[in-house]
């Protein structure tokens, strides 16, 4: 019988669990080396890596063919290594209800860890390597994730529109487009640090999921305007991003019956869309 056992787990415990059935003992009878511990794959979208662990046999664990063993000298107690502690992630803080529905999470989008960082003294890449460089982060990123996605590029006046077609993409939108503005957020600020200057913006959209949304937050904001109206209170709209804000001011800038701000932090900023309240002879004030 094998004295030493390598084993995997989503968990560290897991892993001493699998090692224990694996030696036929009890966990007290095994040092147990943690090897690696969980961690996420890309920020947590494509899952975790397992816990792996190297599971030894302790002197006085008796075999487990042996019913009962013969008395044996005790030997002298080895010192055990205090098992890794596991941070358990600490739960996101709960996003306030809005008017319209109920409120949504909003994961934070995280930064690329400074290993990804390029040496400083590499050259600026002109706008056609830019391009050539986002293309192929995405590809990485999508055969990551073993989707097939085809990139059709337009050229915008604030920089390029990546449109991704391809079967099975709804995970690359997530709920209300909130995995589609994390993988835009990483590839403009992974691809732009190679300029020194002029950056560039980069556009994700998968299958004309941004236009759909954009007549989607027009519909809504005409239809909160004319309840702001008729009810002669605020509406508070659920969190969206800034370029969602920015389609709600834009199309109630004209209606001189309501007026709208925004409030909150980043992620949960919204806005709030409130009836002007009018003076003695019907104006404004």
């Amino acid at each position: 019988m094998a004295n030493v056992v390598e084993t995997t787990g989503k968990t560290i415990k897991e892993a001493i669990q699998v090692a224990v059935a694996r030696l036929g003992v009890s966990e007290k009878d095994i040092d147990v080396e943690v090897l690696e511990t969980p961690t996420k794959k890309f920020f947590g979208l494509l899952g975790e890596t397992p816990a792996k662990i190297r599971a030894t046999l302790k002197i006085s664990a008796p075999p487990v063919h042996i019913e009962e063993p013969k008395p044996i000298d005790e030997p002298a107690p080895i010192e055990e290594t205090p098992a890794e502690k596991i941070v358990e992630p600490q739960p996101e803080p709960p996003v306030e209800k809005i008017s319209e529905e109920p409120a949504e999470k909003f994961e934070p989008v995280l930064a690329p860890s400074p290993a990804d960082e390029e040496p400083s003294e590499q050259q600026p890449l002109d706008r056609e390597q830019i391009l050539h460089a986002a293309e192929n982060f995405l590809q990485d990123v999508f055969a990551a994730m073993e989707l097939e996605v085809t990139i059709e590029v337009t050229v915008e006046e604030d920089g390029y529109l990546l449109d991704l077609k391809g079967k099975n993409l709804g995970l690359l939108i997530g709920r209300r487009g909130q995995a589609l503005d994390a993988l835009q957020y990483l590839l403009n600020l992974v691809v732009n640090r190679k300029l020194d200057e002029d950056k560039v913006h980069f556009t994700i959209d998968v299958e004309d999921y941004r236009r759909r949304r954009e007549e989607a937050l027009i519909k809504l904001a005409k239809g909160v305007a004319e309840r702001a109206i008729k009810t002669r209170q605020d509406v508070r709209l659920e969190p969206m991003n800034r370029h969602e804000r920015k389609i709600i001011h834009t199309v109630l800038q004209d209606n001189n019956r309501v007026e709208t701000h925004s409030a909150g932090e980043e992620p949960y900023r919204y806005v709030i869309v409130s009836p002007v309240k009018r003076a003695r002879g019907g104006r404004s004030r």
